[in-house]
This record gives C-alpha cells, sequence and structure tokens, in this order.
C-alpha cells in the first residue's frame, strides 16, 4: 500500500459505512482484519444516544465469520436500560449477514465518586521510531501498515510474549477524531498475533471472540498492550493483554483461540 487512504472506513448515513482498503488483513485482500470492523462497532456502541455521561467499561464482540472489504451497516440497541448502567448489544452486517455480534456494558462516569487504587504494572517506555516488520511468511499488509507499530519486547516476527505501543497513522472514520477506546480495540484485535506461540506457516490461531475490561478510559496518542498466549493440549488457547496509555494501565482482554495445525 504506497499511500495511506483518509481512514479506515467512510460513513455513508447514520448506519452504513464503507471500508478502505486500510482495513485488509494479512491472509486475503478480500477481508478485513478483525480490528477495524471491531472498533467502528466500539465506536457505535459508544457514541449511542443516552441521557447521561455513559462510558463503555466492558465489550464483547464475537467474530462469526470472516469480515469482507464491502459495505457494512451497524445496528445497535438496548438489551437493558437504566440511569446509572446499561446493557447494548451492536451488529456488524454485510449484504444482509451479520458478520460480528458485541455487548457492552456501560456506566454513567461519576469523576471524584471513588479513588483510584495503586497499581503495580510497569508501564514501559516508548521506543523510537522502528523499523515496521510483520508476520513472517505474510509480509506486510494494508492494517499493519495503517497503525505505527513500537515494540519493547516480542514482535510481530518473533514467537513468544509481546510487548508493543501503538498509534494509528489515518483515522478510524473519515473527517473524525479517532477516541482512545477505539484506538484500543483497534489495536488490541492484534494481541494474538504479536503474541503468537506457534509458527502461522503450520499451525491456525483463529479468534472467535474479543473481551476487552477498562477501569479507566485510555486517552493521548499512543496505546500500548503487553500481550501473552496460553495454549491447552486439546486445540483450544487464550491471549490475554494488559492495556495501557500513556498514564499507566487501563485495563484487560482476553481473545479464545481455535488452534488446529495447516
Amino acid at each position: 500500500m504506497n499511500k495511506l487512504p483518509d481512514a479506515f472506513f467512510k460513513q455513508i448515513s447514520e448506519s452504513q459505512f464503507e471500508p478502505s482498503i486500510a482495513t485488509v488483513g494479512p491472509w486475503s485482500p478480500e477481508f478485513q482484519h478483525g480490528g477495524p470492523p471491531s472498533a467502528l462497532l466500539t465506536h457505535a456502541l459508544r457514541t449511542y444516544r443516552s441521557a447521561g455521561d455513559f462510558v463503555i467499561a466492558r465489550i464483547t464482540i464475537e467474530l462469526l465469520s470472516a469480515i469482507p472489504v464491502k459495505p457494512c451497516v451497524i445496528k445497535v440497541e438496548v438489551v437493558r436500560g437504566g440511569k446509572r448502567i446499561e446493557l447494548l448489544r451492536g451488529e456488524y452486517i454485510s449484504e444482509g449477514k451479520t458478520y460480528l455480534i458485541a455487548h457492552a456494558w456501560r456506566i454513567v462516569s461519576e469523576v471524584g465518586v471513588t479513588s483510584a487504587t495503586p497499581d503495580a504494572f510497569e508501564l514501559p517506555l516508548l521506543p523510537e521510531p522502528q523499523p515496521q516488520n510483520f508476520l513472517a511468511g505474510s509480509g506486510s499488509f494494508p492494517y499493519g501498515e495503517a497503525l505505527e507499530w513500537r515494540f519493547t519486547k516480542g514482535g510481530f516476527d518473533t514467537l513468544g510474549p509481546a510487548t508493543v505501543w501503538t498509534r494509528p497513522r489515518i483515522p478510524l472514520i473519515e473527517k473524525q477524531e479517532i477516541n482512545g477506546l477505539e484506538a484500543l480495540v483497534l489495536m488490541i484485535d492484534s494481541a494474538n498475533g504479536i503474541s503468537a506461540e506457534l509458527d502461522l506457516l503450520k499451525w491456525t490461531f483463529v479468534p472467535v471472540d474479543l473481551t476487552v475490561g477498562i477501569f479507566r478510559q485510555p486517552e493521548g496518542a499512543w496505546i500500548g498492550m503487553d500481550a501473552r498466549t496460553a495454549i491447552g493440549n486439546d486445540g483450544i488457547g487464550q491471549a490475554t493483554t494488559t492495556a495501557f496509555d500513556c498514564k499507566g494501565k487501563v485495563g484487560q482482554s482476553m481473545h479464545t483461540l481455535f488452534i488446529r495445525p495447516r
């Protein structure tokens, strides 16, 4: 991809969006990486109309199948309403088929009502710019190029746990500033890729879901994750992260992985 597009998505109407080439993952030019559509669904759930100052405290996204690079419709509904706590449901639909389902708990934010607890997480320093190396065997791919990656441990081309800072090079939605939580979800869907324990040329490890829980809304241009993958003896794995921003830890994430030899 010689030139980055203006954004990951162009908004066509209130609920309709068109993905750009920047959403394309490493496996096929016809399918998106899970990060951009998950972040778009997060945006829809985050900005859904409400009477209070609601913020997302937890979002779970079910990845039903490979997501095509085709126009989509986003639908949001209230599952459980409330003055201080509510549960929303969202769908990512393309050509009449649902590809993602998400549930998000939103809680009214009241700054100062509690005191923050100390945390032992040691914030890694943001490194200087680095060569952008991607998955061994796949080369570069549009989604990977649309973010800047600065690793403090591991990497796409290295097996094992990894820690990385990232920032989007383009907006999620054309002409709109990306929110910190959206940037986090955009990045964190790559957790199983950067912390892979198996050779991707010999194994497939497909995430079937993504859960992100945060106790503080992410801030700043740079968002990071400390990721690791654990694998059982029956073809099931789990990728987990500690998510952080320039001020420290903000929460955690988890993927459930389907693992089989190619």
